[in-house]
């Protein structure tokens, strides 16, 4: 069969014209905004990357086709149809079966790749969960990210996350993590997890050099970008480590596992915050576009 893979005319000119495109992923749309501040946020986060001269590329899967950049009709699909969210392993089934997802940051990266998009923002990546030595639970994302050329800048991961077992992780799937501005890997609502990195870069392009140069080697690992918030903007951190012990003691009690997991503790921790983990998230997902785009100005500028 014909790949199903719609490219936005769009972004496809710009892609053709060699000008700047950041992919942007639908689950956070669709699973993590509540209605109808989602719909505002996707086109917030979009009109920061075209008042950027960037073009945006939102990705979803619609009616069984993969699509790399939605028009605001799709937007608002995706803002207020209740879909799954989808992973790499659940896009064949999708399209067998005609069906509509939202975009994990594993799908979302995938299908920029095929669009031939390089430069991807997202809040927090998908990481080893606590306990996975027993679970052996481990998102896609990281196994993903090492497959595709694709510069993914996030707030490193969240909290809730196995931080130390998730950098050993990218270490060893080859993975070059680099800390813009910073040699500390942020824990998505906090500014540092405690965690020293190895590399840094001062600026986006330095990271279009690294790129440029992974390129030059054949390497096809892509390339993960820790950005972390100012700490002003950040969550307070005495308030996230309660809100955090609390949510995991919870899901403890409620024997919760596997898939279970993750969105509980989200959702808990938004409310034991009384919202403010939510606000957090808004201004960590247009602080981490808000870069990718200069990262993407900077490559399209090689």
């Amino acid at each position: 069969m014909t790949l199903p893979l719609s490219i936005s005319p769009a972004v496809q000119s710009a892609l053709d014209e060699g000008r700047p495109v950041v992919a942007l992923e639908s689950t956070i749309i669709s699973h993590g905004l509540p209605r109808p501040d989602n719909l505002h946020a996707a086109r917030r986060f979009e009109s920061i990357l075209t008042g950027a001269g960037v073009v945006p590329a939102t990705i979803a899967v619609l009616d069984g086709v993969l699509k790399a950049g939605l028009t605001d009709d799709e937007l608002v699909r995706v803002a207020g149809e209740d879909i799954p969210k989808l992973s790499v392993r659940d896009l064949p089934i999708a399209i067998a079966r005609g069906g509509s997802g939202a975009t994990t940051v594993a799908a979302t990266s995938f299908i920029a790749n095929l669009a031939g998009i390089r430069v991807f923002a997202t809040g927090g990546l998908g990481g080893v969960h606590r306990g996975a030595s027993e679970t052996f639970d481990e998102s896609a994302d990281l196994t993903i990210l090492s497959q595709v050329p694709i510069t993914v800048v996030s707030a490193g991961v969240k909290s809730i996350l196995d931080i130390p077992a998730t950098l050993e992780r990218l270490e060893t799937l080859s993975v070059p993590v680099l800390g813009y501005g910073t040699d500390r890997f942020p824990s998505f609502w906090l500014t540092d997890s405690g965690f020293e990195l190895d590399w840094t870069v001062p600026d986006a392009a330095a990271v279009a050099d690294v790129m440029t140069a992974r390129d030059a080697l054949g390497q096809q690992a892509g390339i993960l970008v820790a950005n972390p918030l100012p700490v002003a903007e950040q969550l307070d951190p005495a308030v996230h480590d309660r809100a955090l012990t609390d949510a995991l003691r919870m899901a403890d009690e409620q024997g919760l596992t596997g898939k279970e997991v993750t969105p509980f503790l989200l959702l808990t921790i938004v409310e034991l915050t009384g919202g403010e983990s939510l606000a957090v998230n808004l201004k960590i997902a247009e602080n981490n576009i808000r870069v990718a785009g200069e990262i993407a100005l900077s490559w399209s500028a090689r």
